[in-house]
């Protein structure tokens, strides 16, 4: 005959949980642990009652949100087992028989994140309590999760960075506190969850879409700006801040995101692109996800997803374009909707590397920040354009981070896209016009001196038409061949005579 369990008290043991699962920041007064890694909980029995194998059964069940369903992932009820299992919600004793339980309980690696209740069933459910359950960058299983433990340190632990700004020619770093671990912090970035509209639209797929990174980061890049939602930050770039805060005077996270959650989710006044990283930044370490501030120096901002920024001037020479290019940018700003919402992202770093554009998310708009050709027009008063010649300005360069465990910066371009070659003009050659191909010799004393590590040419050639008074241009890359090289030796005998 099965007999029940008279609980005096559960201790959820968050002083060691929080420790084991990277938490401990957060404080220790609460259970806040990852998914995919078990954690200990200890029942107190009352006088009299004591747990027998074979005689003493319940379940446990675990919901989160306000509508859990079995079928949604955001509700599992699971029986004890001999060990935990990796794949499930489970849960196994781990002391001997007596009026102390102590459970294993193990979460499996892509279950919703969120606010958890815990409640033993035998035949009457008594709530044990309630725990946070973060993403997990140190599961293998988790699609979070990061080799190095000094990535970890880093990008999820690490309460302070650096972000940079200026110019190409003036590279300038500024500190910022992201502050994740804050007091408050975590219930306010769970908050911003909670008040994004897919939650109020179907609060059961946004609960359950909160197991997928992806998701998770769409919802936060959308929340950040308040363009469309209760989000937390208005963007202002006009110069008149009077009735806000300069996007400048900013140097944490925490009072952003303070102001926000104390004034009814009211949206903060004012930011630029930087501070829209920052807070995003601040959110996803703090929800488990790893994240960096990247800063793009030369950034396109494509507004007809053609991969090519256009500058249209008229005859008196007014910038009449939709077009732009930043002198630097970081996301996650909200220049433009996605899937009707302004948010950006996520994207594969290697799609926009490789031009995959046809991934999710926004992979043309993000390959155009980076990697889109410029182009100039003048607007006549016929309503004739004509293509000026080729720009000077580029896109994508000095792509910058905070190096990991130290305050350098940390050029990654690389991992964005493919090195380009200085521009150097070898010759100019003025060519009759004759039918037949003419060979152009270019000599590596003119070009020796701007070859890179990675043995590139990249050949533009203009031709421009006398009459009528056309431009064409080409545009070709080079990968140079490794001479053969032959080495003699001479070898000189020395003998000694006596």
């Amino acid at each position: 005959m099965d007999q029940d369990l008279d609980i005096e008290r559960c201790d959820f043991e968050s002083r060691i949980n929080n420790t084991t699962h990277h938490t401990d920041q957060n404080g220790l007064d609460r259970l806040i642990v990852r998914r995919g890694l078990p954690f200990t909980i200890t029942l107190h029995l009352k006088s009299g009652s004591q747990f027998q194998a074979g005689v003493s059964t319940f379940r446990l069940i675990v919901e989160t949100g306000p509508l859990p369903k079995e079928q949604s992932g955001t509700k599992s009820t699971f029986s004890l087992t001999d060990s935990t299992s990796k794949t499930a919600w489970s849960a196994s004793i781990t002391s001997p028989p007596g009026n102390v339980v102590s459970l294993s309980v193990s979460s499996p690696p892509d279950v919703p994140i969120g606010l958890y209740s815990l409640t033993l069933d035998q035949g009457q459910k008594v709530k044990l309590g309630e725990f946070v359950l973060l993403f997990n960058p140190w599961c293998a299983k988790d699609a979070v999760y990061m080799e190095e433990e000094r990535d970890r340190q880093e990008y999820v632990l690490s309460q302070a960075g650096l972000i940079y700004k200026g110019t190409t020619k003036r590279i300038k770093a500024s500190p910022w506190t992201f502050g994740q671990f804050e007091a408050g912090m975590l219930d306010i970035c769970l908050k911003l969850l909670d008040e994004n509209p897919k939650y109020s639209l179907d609060v059961d797929a946004d609960c359950s879409g909160r197991r997928n990174p992806v998701y998770v980061t769409r919802v936060i890049s959308a929340m950040i700006n308040s363009n469309d939602d209760k989000g937390v930050l208005v963007g202002n770039w006009s110069g008149d801040y009077d009735d806000g805060v300069r996007p400048s005077h900013w140097t944490d996270s925490v009072a952003i995101l303070h102001q926000w959650a104390d004034n009814c989710c009211q949206r903060v006044r004012y930011g630029q692109c930087w501070v829209f990283a920052a807070v995003a930044c601040t959110v996803s370490r703090a929800l488990g996800i790893p994240c960096r501030v990247v800063t793009n120096f030369g950034s396109a901002h494509d507004t007809n997803s053609n991969l090519m920024i256009e500058f249209l001037y008229d005859e008196d020479g007014n910038d009449i374009s939709d077009d732009s290019v930043w002198n630097f940018h970081v996301d996650p700003t909200p220049q433009e909707k996605s899937e009707g919402v302004f948010c950006c992202g996520p994207v594969p770093l290697k799609a926009i590397k490789e031009g995959e554009l046809t991934l999710k998310y926004d992979a043309p708009f993000v390959f155009a920040e980076v990697n889109a050709d410029v182009v100039e027009y003048m607007k006549l008063t016929n309503g004739r354009m004509v293509k000026m010649r080729g720009s000077s300005m580029d896109v994508g360069h000095f792509i910058s981070t905070k190096a990991v465990g130290s305050d350098e910066r940390h050029d990654i371009t690389h991992l964005y896209k493919y090195p380009e070659g200085r521009p150097h003009v070898c010759r100019t050659h003025k060519i009759r016009p004759v039918f037949k191909r003419l060979p152009l010799r270019l000599e590596y004393v003119d070009y020796g001196d701007t070859i890179t590590s990675d043995r590139l040419i990249q050949l533009v050639l203009i031709i421009i038409e006398s009459s009528p008074r056309e431009f064409h241009k080409a545009k070709r890359t080079i990968v140079l061949e490794n001479p053969d090289i032959a080495i003699k030796v001479l070898i000189i005998f020395f003998t000694n005579s006596f």
